[in-house]
């Protein structure tokens, strides 16, 4: 379904809604994002060429060196959905279980996870029209299914705060509740193991991770927020837990996803650093710990996180080196911490 659209004057031109159904709030900056869009489309039309080119007579996605290059550039709305269900291994998950979401969706249900679902709805992109209860269809009877059937698939997680958004995401890029499902499943169950579920265990870990990644790259940042008694898992917590939706604007949360799918969770340090560094002067202005907490999320706003072609070209350099050995070692230390911790 097409958003609706406001009528726009001759000085308002962007619509005050975007390609995926959000409306814009009251105070977007129109001129900026014009000046933006205006030269991102350019960057858009050639990328859709190469990727055309790529995908001619149904080729198949593999994981590649040309095929990480391409989506490190970013892959264009209308094969985005394909890209991300053959880099992710969804969708051989999928020609593999023929059946298998219908038949989740017909089973019994928990009453309690049911309930649990239903609760949130609402609380799910309230500013996008498409999930609205006027709008024909609601997609929140789609992430419903979405979400019941991946609870029923993986008891051991059910549904958990947070998945909403990431499911939410999903069926307005694939506009199918299935792709979705099998997504959600390659996100929840592989690329980000214990991120969900009663102990999110992998997803503290990784809080850790990053906090002893800004002490070994950005010093200065982590003795500021020890000093103030700030802790990680308040600072970036919503960062990792919905995978920068609705910390970022929509669009660069794409550009992330992209290459979430294709390279796996260490995009996710590599972002949350390049925030942290690119705001380090900021960051280390801040007198107590709200005015950390602000800053953080200051951080998310503003042109240089809307520019997303640019942000994900700084995400790749800014860091600098961080090999997935690191990032394993760290996870491994972290991991035993906190289970020591109870």
């Amino acid at each position: 379904m097409e958003p609706s659209r406001c009528p726009q004057d001759v000085r308002d031109p962007v619509p005050r809604v975007d390609a995926y159904g959000f409306e814009r709030p009251e105070d977007f900056d129109y001129a900026a994002y014009e000046q933006f869009s205006a030269s991102y489309l350019v960057v858009l039309a050639r990328r859709a060429a190469k990727w055309s080119r790529l995908l001619r007579g149904g080729r198949v996605v593999r994981r590649s060196g040309t095929v990480k290059r391409y989506v490190r550039k970013g892959v264009p709305l209308q094969h985005r959905a394909h890209v991300w269900m053959a880099v992710s291994g969804a969708q051989a998950q999928m020609d593999q279980n023929p059946g298998y979401y219908q038949s989740l969706l017909q089973g019994d249900g928990s009453p309690e996870l049911e309930e649990a679902i239903r609760t949130d709805l609402n609380r799910t992109f309230p500013d996008n029209v498409r999930f609205r209860t006027t709008a024909e269809p609601c997609l929140q009877q789609s992430l419903y299914h979405v979400l019941r059937a991946y609870g029923a698939h993986n008891p051991g997680v059910g549904y958990c705060q947070g998945m909403n958004f990431i499911a939410g995401y999903l069926i307005l890029i694939t506009e199918n509740e299935e792709e979705s499902f099998w997504l959600l499943d390659a996100l929840v169950g592989r690329i980000l193991p214990d991120y969900y579920g009663p102990q999110m265990l992998g997803l503290r870990t990784d809080q850790q991770v990053l906090a002893e990644l800004v002490r070994r790259k950005l010093p200065a940042v982590a003795a500021l927020l020890d000093g103030h008694g700030v802790l990680w898992t308040l600072a970036a917590s919503r960062w990792f837990i919905c995978l920068f939706v609705d910390v970022l604007p929509v669009e660069t949360v794409l550009r992330v996803w992209d290459c979430l799918f294709n390279e796996g969770s260490k995009v996710l340090f590599r972002v949350a650093l390049t925030l942290i560094k690119q705001n380090q002067t900021l960051i280390l202005q801040a007198a107590s710990a709200p005015d950390v907490c602000d800053r953080f999320q200051q951080m998310t706003r503003g042109p240089f996180v809307t520019e997303c072609h640019t942000f994900m070209q700084k995400v790749f350099s800014e860091p600098g080196s961080l090999p997935m050995a690191t990032i394993t070692k760290l996870r491994e230390t972290c991991r035993a911490t906190l289970l020591a911790q109870g």
